[in-house]
């Protein structure tokens, strides 16, 4: 079986609308960029003069040489070395004044798509694939890069020179040699832009099997142990083979074509040179102009194809990198489906009532999970919703957190609709032990920290005291700087589900979820979590989703889940007073736990 990649964006046509989206981050250094132009026009100034100053040596010489003397011009060779050293040193603060431009527009953008992916809505989260989302973010920013240094200070100053060029050949010299000059670069341009657009799927391609076979990498390595258990490792070396070979393919593809361009182009420029010195030559040899002259054309020949040939490549990378930028912005352009009302305000908490009304909810059209839900968890309640896999326990706490919005009905906490509440406000009054505790991987003093980032250390000492998890620190060679390792994978259940404890405590919300909290857990780590759990849960409102009815016998009440309905409520002892499905429940783990001993 073969997993799913990241899927990859086909883009048929380049959006060159996409430099405008560039626009805003770099108004930002508007004198730098204005510096930096400056630059750059002074620096293709000095390269068009430079060929003259070639041409007045070599006339200088040879005028001498006709009459059997040698001075060496110093004047134009000490002109040429520092025009020569100012080219040099102009394009060098140009790169350094634009530099910081550049590299603040990463910066920002950046930090904008990382924000925006931590607003976009949980099922971007579960269907996404980290690796194959990690390099298009990669290429997005690297795209970024090259476009601004290399469209600001290639493709505009070439440009630049190819018009200042023509004009002169044509003011100097004639009309043909303007017109070699224009039809030998257009035709190299719209020959690099046809080419380049053929390679466009080859690079795709590419980009897609990269981005394929370090998803199926990254995949593999985050579940090491189940490879390990199933022996699969040669099934996933394999796999990523497989993945290899794709890349490979495409790569051998993309270089042809390559090939291709590059050739071709080599064949225009070959063309042009010929013709151009072939002109000058015989012109030469009809004294219609000098060997300077002959020199001055051969250096601008020279002076504008290298760059030209250079500007091929950079046109595709440009190619690229918009298709990287686009593909990168297409992430912002994705809506989440949870956002904050247009008038949302903060939520206010005194008594930390929570109430489902009439909530119904379902992934999708097709499937209802939830159905007319009503209960209410008072001020200082424990409340438990139980029921079977896939009533629609856990659904209940995704919308409390407002990780989906309902249907119909709502979720109130202290009369107040959550929906009209900013998420971030909601969700600070809420503290939560999951069912899967999943940990940074740094160490346990931070992931307890990470509950409330401000807090001091003799706060997070004490977390960690309350929620019983010292004696295992103190144990450890490196106590609380102890690192959990990937998704907190070196520490156990119950040791993960303390720490998630400590970081509830640190948080200090008002409103407390357990999400089946002991569901993994044995006997003894599951009495040591209900205790601590017990002690944290003292004066505040407690949600408790449940799997094992033993953990919940002392809750104030009792909501049983079938099909996503509603079915019973009430206490441990009035639900099994009524002898309805909360018993049957009952009677099915009790009889199951006396069959395990």
């Amino acid at each position: 079986m073969r997993r799913n990649s990241y899927p990859e964006r086909e883009v048929d046509t380049i959006n060159w609308r996409m430099l405008s989206t560039l626009i805003p981050y770099l108004l930002e250094f508007k004198a730098r960029i204005f510096l930096a132009l400056s630059c750059l026009v002074l620096t293709k100034v000095a390269s068009v003069y430079l060929p003259f100053v070639i041409k007045d040596i070599v006339d200088t010489l040879d005028n001498q040489l006709d009459q059997n003397i040698l001075i060496v011009p110093f004047a134009l060779v000490v002109t040429y070395g520092f025009v020569r050293l100012s080219i040099v040193m102009l394009a060098e603060i140009r790169d350094t004044l634009f530099g910081r431009v550049t590299e603040r527009a990463i910066r920002r953008i950046g930090l904008k798509v990382f924000r925006h992916l931590h607003q976009l809505d949980l099922d971007f989260h579960l269907d996404r694939q980290t690796g194959g989302l990690s390099r298009d973010i990669d290429r997005g920013t690297s795209g970024i890069s090259f476009l601004m240094r290399f469209m600001v200070f290639n493709i505009v100053p070439t440009l630049l020179e190819i018009i200042m060029v023509i004009g002169i050949l044509w003011y100097n010299y004639g009309i043909w040699f303007a017109i070699i000059t224009g039809v030998s670069i257009t035709a190299y341009i719209f020959f690099s832009i046809y080419a380049t657009e053929w390679r466009t799927g080859f690079i795709r391609a590419a980009n897609k099997a990269d981005s394929s076979s370090n998803t199926r990498a990254i995949d593999s390595l985050l579940n090491y142990e189940t490879v390990k258990y199933f022996s699969n490792e040669e099934y996933e070396a394999q796999a990523y083979d497989q993945q290899l070979a794709d890349w490979e393919k495409a790569k051998i593809q993309n270089r042809l074509s390559l090939f291709a361009l590059n050739g071709g182009q080599a064949l225009i420029v070959s063309l042009a040179m010929t013709a151009m010195l072939a002109l000058a030559a015989y012109q030469v040899t009809h004294q219609e102009m000098t060997i300077g002259d002959f020199v001055l054309i051969n250096a601008f020949m020279m002076q504008l194809f290298i760059p030209l040939n250079f500007l091929g490549f950079v046109y595709r990378e440009i190619k690229g990198s918009l298709a990287n930028i686009e593909h990168m912005f297409s992430l912002m352009a994705r809506t989440p489906k949870v956002v904050d009302h247009a008038d949302a305000t903060d939520l206010n908490i005194s008594d930390a009532v929570v109430t489902f009304n009439q909530v119904s909810f379902g992934y999708s059209d097709k499937r209802n999970i939830l159905k007319n839900v009503s209960f209410s968890v008072n001020k200082g309640q424990k409340v438990a919703v139980v029921g079977e896999s896939g009533s629609g326990k856990s659904t209940l706490v995704k919308l409390l957190f407002r990780f989906y919005d309902c249907d119909q009905g709502d979720i109130s906490i202290d009369g107040q609709n959550i929906r009209l509440a900013t998420q971030s406000s909601v969700r600070q009054h809420i503290g939560i032990v999951p069912q899967d505790t999943v940990l940074f991987n740094d160490t346990i003093f931070e992931n307890v920290k990470y509950g409330n980032p401000n807090a001091s250390d003799e706060s997070v000492k004490h977390a960690i005291k309350l929620a019983h998890l010292e004696a295992f620190i103190n144990a450890l060679p490196d106590k609380a700087h102890t690192m959990v390792g990937e998704r907190g994978l070196k520490l156990s259940g119950g040791e993960k589900q303390r720490v998630a404890i400590a970081r509830t405590i640190l948080k200090s919300p008002e409103i407390l979820v357990f999400d089946e909290a002991t569901s993994s857990l044995d006997s003894r780590s599951e009495q040591a979590i209900l205790h601590a759990i017990k002690e944290v849960a003292k004066g505040h409102s407690s949600l408790v989703i449940a799997h094992r009815l033993s953990t919940i016998i002392d809750a104030d009440n009792i909501v049983v889940l079938h099909q996503g309905e509603v079915v019973e409520q009430g206490s441990h002892e009035i639900l099994l007073a009524k002898k309805g499905r909360y018993f049957t429940m009952w009677q099915l783990q009790q009889s199951n736990n006396n069959t395990h001993e």
